[in-house]
């Protein structure tokens, strides 16, 4: 008898520690089709990336460019 009173005990008290971990953790949750936010989004440090240039090889097509009319002025 009294195993099955400690037993119930602990799924009780597992059972409680679960929902309170699950109620203290922030994650994304998806209702009616919206993506909410954690309630910690606040917190969070933002990070920013500087847009950079849409050529990634600006420097490449330069060098090439100067290459060729360097090649046009020597002449064949």
């Amino acid at each position: 008898m009294k195993t099955e009173k400690t037993s119930g005990w602990l799924k009780a008290s597992m059972c409680g520690f679960g929902l309170a971990a699950l109620c203290a953790t922030g994650c994304q949750v998806s209702v009616g089709g919206q993506t909410l936010p954690s309630p910690y989004y606040l917190d969070d440090d933002v990070q920013y990336f500087a847009p950079g240039p849409e050529f990634i090889l600006s420097q490449e097509a330069a060098a090439m460019e100067a290459y060729d009319a360097e090649q046009e002025l020597q002449g064949p």
